[in-house]
């Protein structure tokens, strides 16, 4: 079965049930963990008409990324109540989709397991998916948990 997870979690409410799962699975399998998260970054554009500076930035970068490792400390928390070892990646400035099949090949994780917010029609369309343009670019199975 499977030897090695990755589970990946941004902190909401569905995600968490991706977590929950996940982490019922390795207990019940055996399996080592790895634990990802995303800060979400931001492209540097700054005009002297907007009047921002680059300190703006950097300020959302530091705090999206205080808030990937809060995420992963809770995590990495609940892990330890049902009794799992977690190795934990905080990343940034990365497209998630790919940074999260990245880290899996990187970590030789054997099974991606992940939650989906179950957007449709417009709101997928202008939000996008995660979790979709995960299951497209994976080489490995990715679970998805709804």
């Amino acid at each position: 079965m499977y030897q090695h997870i990755l589970i990946s979690t941004d902190g909401s409410e569905i995600a968490q049930k991706g977590l929950d799962h996940g982490l019922d699975l390795a207990r019940t399998i055996g399996a080592a963990v790895t634990l990802v998260s995303v800060a979400e970054g931001v492209m540097p554009y700054t005009s002297d008409d907007m009047g921002l500076s680059m300190s703006v930035y950097l300020e959302y970068a530091t705090n999206q990324k205080r808030a990937a490792e809060k995420i992963l400390a809770d995590a990495k928390a609940s892990a330890g109540l049902v009794g799992v070892a977690v190795d934990t990646v905080c990343l940034d400035n990365v497209l998630p989709a790919q940074a999260i099949v990245d880290t899996a090949g990187e970590r030789g994780c054997d099974l991606i397991v992940m939650a989906s917010h179950g957007r449709r029609g417009i709101r997928r369309l202008l939000l996008g998916s995660v979790t979709s343009e995960v299951l497209v670019i994976s080489t490995v199975p990715v679970l998805v948990v709804r």
